[in-house]
């Protein structure tokens, strides 16, 4: 585990699953995480089962607890490794009852520790849609900087928007 003094990241475990599947199956997720179709079940387990070597799927999952907790509160997640050029991207759900109260900040300083100083990523990088105010000032105030727009580049069926990348340098 990855100890914070508020948060902790602990690998995903079996009894994740029922709130994976709650969490990737609310539509209102999809959004950002640009799901078209639910999860089944098996499907999660089996992400549970096989996807928490970095070096293998190029992805890893921590769940995001209380220090003082077991329960989920939360996900990161790194995604799209690349050892050769020490990169990965970072998604990051907290749950609503827990927002705004400085974890998901924390998480993420836990996470570039570890990417950095165990897995050896010297960039991390994300993409925020243009509406999405709150991940933008998270990752503002992480450090992170907005390095491009990709203009017009998400239909939300209302409207085109903007999609803001942002990245940090670790060292």
């Amino acid at each position: 585990m990855l100890n914070g003094e508020r948060v902790r990241l602990r690998p995903v475990e079996p009894w994740d699953v029922d709130k994976l599947l709650e969490w990737e199956n609310d539509h209102k997720n999809w959004r950002v995480s640009n799901t078209l179709v639910p999860f089944s079940k098996d499907l999660i387990m089996k992400y549970i089962e096989n996807a928490q070597d970095i070096f293998a799927v190029k992805q890893v999952r921590f769940i995001i607890t209380l220090s003082d907790s077991l329960n989920a509160i939360g996900s990161l997640d790194m995604f799209d490794f690349s050892p050769v050029h020490q990169r990965a991207g970072v998604g990051i759900l907290i749950e609503k009852e827990h927002r705004g109260k400085g974890y998901a900040l924390e998480a993420l300083e836990l996470l570039e520790e570890y990417a950095l100083n165990v897995v050896g990523i010297r960039n991390l990088y994300c993409n925020i849609l243009e509406d999405n105010e709150t991940s933008q000032k998270l990752f503002e105030k992480a450090g992170y900087v907005q390095v491009g727009r990709k203009v017009k580049w998400f239909n939300d069926r209302v409207d085109w928007l903007d999609e803001l990348m942002y990245q940090k340098v670790l060292v």
